[in-house]
Protein backbone atom coordinates (compact mmCIF):
# COMPACT_ATOMS: atom_id res chain seq x y z
CA UNK A 1 0.00 0.00 0.00
CA UNK A 2 1.02 3.12 -1.06
CA UNK A 3 -0.33 6.81 -0.36
CA UNK A 4 -0.01 10.15 -2.45
CA UNK A 5 1.52 12.79 -0.73
CA UNK A 6 1.32 16.56 -2.45
CA UNK A 7 3.00 19.72 -1.59
CA UNK A 8 1.01 22.90 -2.93
CA UNK A 9 3.61 25.79 -1.93
CA UNK A 10 4.05 29.59 -2.18
CA UNK A 11 6.84 28.56 -4.30
CA UNK A 12 7.28 24.91 -4.81
CA UNK A 13 4.90 21.25 -6.01
CA UNK A 14 5.75 18.26 -4.84
CA UNK A 15 4.01 14.58 -5.63
CA UNK A 16 5.00 11.74 -3.76
CA UNK A 17 4.50 8.32 -3.68
CA UNK A 18 5.46 6.75 -0.35
CA UNK A 19 4.59 4.47 2.30
CA UNK A 20 3.73 5.42 6.26
CA UNK A 21 7.46 4.38 7.60
CA UNK A 22 8.80 7.70 5.35
CA UNK A 23 10.30 5.78 2.63
CA UNK A 24 9.41 7.10 -1.07
CA UNK A 25 9.19 5.10 -3.87
CA UNK A 26 8.43 7.76 -6.57
CA UNK A 27 8.51 11.92 -6.66
CA UNK A 28 8.07 14.39 -8.54
CA UNK A 29 8.90 17.93 -7.71
CA UNK A 30 8.08 21.23 -9.90
CA UNK A 31 7.63 25.03 -9.23
CA UNK A 32 4.61 27.45 -8.55
CA UNK A 33 4.35 29.67 -11.70
CA UNK A 34 2.89 32.83 -9.47
CA UNK A 35 1.18 34.25 -12.84
CA UNK A 36 -0.96 31.48 -13.75
CA UNK A 37 -2.22 31.08 -10.15
CA UNK A 38 -4.57 28.19 -8.74
CA UNK A 39 -5.62 27.65 -12.22
CA UNK A 40 -2.17 26.45 -13.40
CA UNK A 41 -1.29 24.35 -9.75
CA UNK A 42 -4.78 22.60 -10.95
CA UNK A 43 -3.61 22.23 -14.62
CA UNK A 44 0.00 20.92 -13.16
CA UNK A 45 -2.27 18.12 -10.96
CA UNK A 46 -3.99 16.87 -13.65
CA UNK A 47 -1.22 16.40 -15.91
CA UNK A 48 0.91 14.51 -12.51
CA UNK A 49 -1.70 12.90 -10.18
CA UNK A 50 -2.75 10.43 -13.21
CA UNK A 51 0.93 10.04 -14.05
CA UNK A 52 2.19 8.84 -10.88
CA UNK A 53 -0.59 6.98 -10.26
CA UNK A 54 0.29 4.65 -13.02
CA UNK A 55 4.04 4.81 -12.18
CA UNK A 56 2.38 2.75 -8.65
CA UNK A 57 0.78 0.20 -11.38
CA UNK A 58 4.16 -0.46 -12.98
CA UNK A 59 5.91 -0.64 -8.92
CA UNK A 60 2.70 -3.19 -8.43
CA UNK A 61 1.73 -0.96 -5.90
CA UNK A 62 -1.98 0.40 -4.92
CA UNK A 63 -2.72 4.06 -4.03
CA UNK A 64 -5.32 4.19 -1.04
CA UNK A 65 -5.99 8.12 -1.04
CA UNK A 66 -3.87 11.37 -1.33
CA UNK A 67 -2.91 13.78 1.31
CA UNK A 68 -1.81 17.21 0.37
CA UNK A 69 -0.32 19.60 2.55
CA UNK A 70 -1.41 23.22 1.12
CA UNK A 71 0.46 26.76 1.68
CA UNK A 72 -2.09 29.07 3.50
CA UNK A 73 -5.35 28.04 5.76
CA UNK A 74 -7.60 25.47 4.97
CA UNK A 75 -10.85 24.31 6.56
CA UNK A 76 -9.78 20.71 7.39
CA UNK A 77 -12.88 19.00 8.29
CA UNK A 78 -14.27 20.27 4.73
CA UNK A 79 -11.31 20.02 2.53
CA UNK A 80 -11.54 23.18 1.66
CA UNK A 81 -8.64 26.07 1.24
CA UNK A 82 -9.55 28.99 2.93
CA UNK A 83 -6.97 31.18 0.63
CA UNK A 84 -3.30 30.88 -0.08
CA UNK A 85 -1.01 33.61 1.02
CA UNK A 86 1.13 33.82 -2.05
CA UNK A 87 -0.99 32.32 -4.75
CA UNK A 88 -3.83 34.25 -6.48
CA UNK A 89 -7.50 32.21 -7.01
CA UNK A 90 -7.63 29.77 -4.51
CA UNK A 91 -10.48 31.40 -2.39
CA UNK A 92 -12.66 28.78 -0.56
CA UNK A 93 -11.96 26.46 -3.34
CA UNK A 94 -13.24 22.88 -2.26
CA UNK A 95 -10.02 21.17 -2.76
CA UNK A 96 -10.68 17.74 -1.47
CA UNK A 97 -14.12 17.72 -3.69
CA UNK A 98 -12.05 18.50 -6.45
CA UNK A 99 -9.49 15.99 -6.84
CA UNK A 100 -11.97 13.10 -5.42
CA UNK A 101 -13.83 13.80 -8.52
CA UNK A 102 -10.84 14.41 -11.18
CA UNK A 103 -9.01 11.05 -9.65
CA UNK A 104 -11.27 9.07 -7.78
CA UNK A 105 -9.25 8.46 -4.25
CA UNK A 106 -10.38 9.90 -1.18
CA UNK A 107 -8.28 13.24 -0.25
CA UNK A 108 -7.82 14.67 2.99
CA UNK A 109 -6.45 18.40 2.54
CA UNK A 110 -4.41 19.65 5.63
CA UNK A 111 -1.96 22.84 5.95
CA UNK A 112 0.92 22.58 4.97
CA UNK A 113 3.00 23.31 8.28
CA UNK A 114 0.64 21.52 10.03
CA UNK A 115 1.72 18.47 7.92
CA UNK A 116 5.39 18.88 7.80
CA UNK A 117 5.36 19.15 11.71
CA UNK A 118 3.22 15.51 12.25
CA UNK A 119 6.26 14.47 9.38
CA UNK A 120 9.10 15.54 11.47
CA UNK A 121 7.36 14.47 14.82
CA UNK A 122 6.67 10.95 13.71
CA UNK A 123 9.73 10.63 11.89
CA UNK A 124 12.03 13.18 12.42
CA UNK A 125 13.60 15.32 15.06
CA UNK A 126 10.44 15.28 17.30
CA UNK A 127 10.30 11.38 17.80
CA UNK A 128 10.37 10.84 22.20
CA UNK A 129 9.02 14.19 22.63
CA UNK A 130 5.62 15.12 23.99
CA UNK A 131 5.54 18.71 23.07
CA UNK A 132 6.69 19.71 19.78
CA UNK A 133 6.78 22.71 17.76
CA UNK A 134 7.59 23.04 14.12
CA UNK A 135 8.20 26.28 11.78
CA UNK A 136 9.22 26.65 8.18
CA UNK A 137 10.45 30.09 7.04
CA UNK A 138 10.40 29.80 3.21
CA UNK A 139 8.09 32.16 0.58
CA UNK A 140 6.27 32.22 3.65
CA UNK A 141 6.30 31.21 7.72
CA UNK A 142 4.05 28.75 8.98
CA UNK A 143 3.74 26.49 12.05
CA UNK A 144 2.39 23.38 13.65
CA UNK A 145 2.56 22.53 17.47
CA UNK A 146 1.81 18.94 18.73
CA UNK A 147 0.91 18.91 22.32
CA UNK A 148 1.11 15.76 24.83
CA UNK A 149 1.58 13.41 21.38
CA UNK A 150 -1.22 15.11 18.99
CA UNK A 151 -1.47 16.95 16.25
CA UNK A 152 -3.08 20.52 17.27
CA UNK A 153 -5.59 22.33 15.15
CA UNK A 154 -7.24 24.89 16.68
CA UNK A 155 -11.56 24.20 15.95
CA UNK A 156 -10.15 22.39 12.58
CA UNK A 157 -8.78 25.87 10.78
CA UNK A 158 -5.32 25.43 11.80
CA UNK A 159 -3.30 26.27 14.77
CA UNK A 160 0.57 27.42 15.77
CA UNK A 161 0.46 30.45 13.04
CA UNK A 162 3.81 31.90 13.72
CA UNK A 163 3.92 33.92 10.29
CA UNK A 164 0.87 36.15 11.47
CA UNK A 165 2.23 37.40 15.07
CA UNK A 166 3.80 40.05 15.63
CA UNK A 167 7.20 41.53 16.47
CA UNK A 168 8.76 44.63 16.76
CA UNK A 169 10.64 45.68 13.61
CA UNK A 170 13.83 48.02 14.04
CA UNK A 171 11.84 50.59 13.93
CA UNK A 172 9.50 49.40 16.83
CA UNK A 173 6.93 49.36 14.70
CA UNK A 174 4.80 46.25 15.12
CA UNK A 175 5.02 43.68 12.09
CA UNK A 176 4.23 40.31 11.27
CA UNK A 177 7.01 38.04 11.19
CA UNK A 178 6.30 36.74 8.02
CA UNK A 179 6.30 40.19 6.98
CA UNK A 180 9.87 40.67 8.65
CA UNK A 181 11.54 37.26 8.08
CA UNK A 182 9.86 35.00 4.99
CA UNK A 183 11.72 34.29 1.85
CA UNK A 184 9.94 36.43 0.03
CA UNK A 185 10.41 39.25 2.60
CA UNK A 186 14.04 38.84 2.49
CA UNK A 187 14.00 39.13 -1.10
CA UNK A 188 11.83 42.42 -1.26
CA UNK A 189 14.39 43.94 1.23
CA UNK A 190 17.45 42.98 -0.74
CA UNK A 191 15.64 44.16 -3.83
CA UNK A 192 14.96 47.30 -2.45
CA UNK A 193 16.73 50.75 -4.07
CA UNK A 194 20.07 51.29 -2.80
CA UNK A 195 20.63 48.57 -0.17
CA UNK A 196 22.95 46.20 -1.97
CA UNK A 197 24.82 49.12 -3.57
CA UNK A 198 27.88 48.80 -1.58
CA UNK A 199 27.97 45.04 -1.30
CA UNK A 200 30.15 43.28 -4.23
CA UNK A 201 29.45 39.94 -3.24
CA UNK A 202 25.43 40.59 -4.66
CA UNK A 203 25.94 42.90 -7.00
CA UNK A 204 28.75 40.29 -8.64
CA UNK A 205 25.51 37.53 -8.19
CA UNK A 206 23.28 39.76 -9.62
CA UNK A 207 24.88 41.17 -12.35
CA UNK A 208 24.41 44.56 -11.52
CA UNK A 209 20.78 44.30 -11.00
CA UNK A 210 19.17 44.22 -7.58
CA UNK A 211 15.83 42.99 -8.97
CA UNK A 212 17.41 39.62 -9.74
CA UNK A 213 18.71 38.91 -6.51
CA UNK A 214 17.34 36.02 -4.77
CA UNK A 215 17.30 33.97 -1.20
CA UNK A 216 19.57 31.47 -2.68
CA UNK A 217 22.09 34.52 -3.53
CA UNK A 218 21.43 35.28 0.09
CA UNK A 219 22.12 32.62 1.36
CA UNK A 220 25.53 32.31 -0.92
CA UNK A 221 26.48 35.87 0.53
CA UNK A 222 25.99 34.74 3.84
CA UNK A 223 28.43 31.92 3.33
CA UNK A 224 31.00 34.37 1.67
CA UNK A 225 30.65 36.60 5.24
CA UNK A 226 29.23 39.67 3.26
CA UNK A 227 28.72 42.31 5.66
CA UNK A 228 25.08 43.21 4.30
CA UNK A 229 24.26 39.63 4.03
CA UNK A 230 25.18 39.47 8.10
CA UNK A 231 23.60 42.05 8.82
CA UNK A 232 20.46 40.99 7.67
CA UNK A 233 20.90 37.24 8.52
CA UNK A 234 21.07 39.19 12.66
CA UNK A 235 17.83 40.94 12.11
CA UNK A 236 16.17 38.14 11.03
CA UNK A 237 17.50 35.19 13.50
CA UNK A 238 16.48 38.01 16.39
CA UNK A 239 13.19 38.31 14.90
CA UNK A 240 12.37 34.58 14.78
CA UNK A 241 14.07 34.47 18.15
CA UNK A 242 12.04 36.32 19.34
CA UNK A 243 8.80 35.26 17.98
CA UNK A 244 9.82 31.35 19.11
CA UNK A 245 11.06 32.38 22.78
CA UNK A 246 6.74 33.03 22.79
CA UNK A 247 6.03 29.74 22.07
CA UNK A 248 8.69 27.97 24.35
CA UNK A 249 6.83 30.32 27.31
CA UNK A 250 3.05 29.44 26.30
CA UNK A 251 3.37 25.83 25.68
CA UNK A 252 6.51 24.05 26.68
CA UNK A 253 7.77 22.59 23.75
CA UNK A 254 10.68 19.50 24.22
CA UNK A 255 12.17 20.59 20.83
CA UNK A 256 11.18 23.56 18.36
CA UNK A 257 12.67 22.43 14.92
CA UNK A 258 12.73 24.64 11.72
CA UNK A 259 12.30 23.85 8.07
CA UNK A 260 11.28 25.72 4.78
CA UNK A 261 13.94 26.64 2.48
CA UNK A 262 15.52 29.67 4.33
CA UNK A 263 16.91 27.36 7.09
CA UNK A 264 19.11 25.38 4.04
CA UNK A 265 21.49 28.11 4.90
CA UNK A 266 22.40 25.89 7.81
CA UNK A 267 24.24 26.22 11.07
CA UNK A 268 24.97 30.14 10.84
CA UNK A 269 21.22 30.79 10.74
CA UNK A 270 20.02 28.01 13.43
CA UNK A 271 22.49 28.94 15.66
CA UNK A 272 21.65 32.55 15.81
CA UNK A 273 17.83 31.64 16.39
CA UNK A 274 18.65 29.57 18.85
CA UNK A 275 20.88 32.27 20.49
CA UNK A 276 17.71 35.19 19.95
CA UNK A 277 15.72 32.15 21.95
CA UNK A 278 17.88 31.74 24.72
CA UNK A 279 18.37 35.73 25.12
CA UNK A 280 14.56 36.04 25.50
CA UNK A 281 13.79 33.23 27.24
CA UNK A 282 11.72 32.73 30.69
CA UNK A 283 13.41 32.20 33.28
CA UNK A 284 11.20 28.77 33.72
CA UNK A 285 11.94 27.36 30.10
CA UNK A 286 16.36 27.54 30.64
CA UNK A 287 17.55 23.91 29.48
CA UNK A 288 14.60 22.40 28.88
CA UNK A 289 14.22 22.32 25.52
CA UNK A 290 16.09 22.14 21.98
CA UNK A 291 15.93 24.25 18.84
CA UNK A 292 17.07 22.41 15.63
CA UNK A 293 16.81 22.10 12.08
CA UNK A 294 14.45 19.63 10.61
CA UNK A 295 15.69 16.39 9.34
CA UNK A 296 12.91 15.50 6.73
CA UNK A 297 14.33 18.76 4.82
CA UNK A 298 12.51 18.48 1.17
CA UNK A 299 10.33 15.29 1.76
CA UNK A 300 8.98 16.84 5.22
CA UNK A 301 5.07 18.23 3.79
CA UNK A 302 4.44 15.52 1.38
CA UNK A 303 5.69 12.87 4.42
CA UNK A 304 3.51 14.56 7.14
CA UNK A 305 0.72 14.62 4.70
CA UNK A 306 0.73 10.37 4.31
CA UNK A 307 0.93 9.98 7.40
CA UNK A 308 -1.95 12.10 8.24
CA UNK A 309 -3.92 10.77 5.34
CA UNK A 310 -3.15 6.77 6.56
CA UNK A 311 -4.73 8.10 9.59
CA UNK A 312 -8.01 9.49 8.32
CA UNK A 313 -7.83 6.68 5.65
CA UNK A 314 -8.01 4.02 9.26
CA UNK A 315 -10.31 6.73 10.88
CA UNK A 316 -12.85 6.53 8.20
CA UNK A 317 -12.05 2.46 7.31
CA UNK A 318 -11.20 2.98 4.23
CA UNK A 319 -8.36 1.06 4.20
Amino acid sequence: MVILGIEIGGTKLQAALGRTDGTFVFTERDSVDPERGAKGVLEWMERQVPRVIAEAGELQEKVSGIGIGFGGPVDEPAGCVIQSMQVAGWENFELKKWCEQKFGLPTFVYNDSSAACWGEYCLGTGRGTKNFFYTNIGSGIGGGLVIDGKLCNGQGYGAGELGQTYIPDKTGREQKLEKLCSGWAIEQRLRSSGTVRDSCVFMKLCQGDPQKLTCKMFGIAVRKEDPYAIEILDDVADSIGIAISNVVSLFGPECVAIGGGVSLIGDVLIDRIRDSVERHEFVSSHGRYRVCKCSLDEEIVPAGAIKLAEEDLRKYQMI
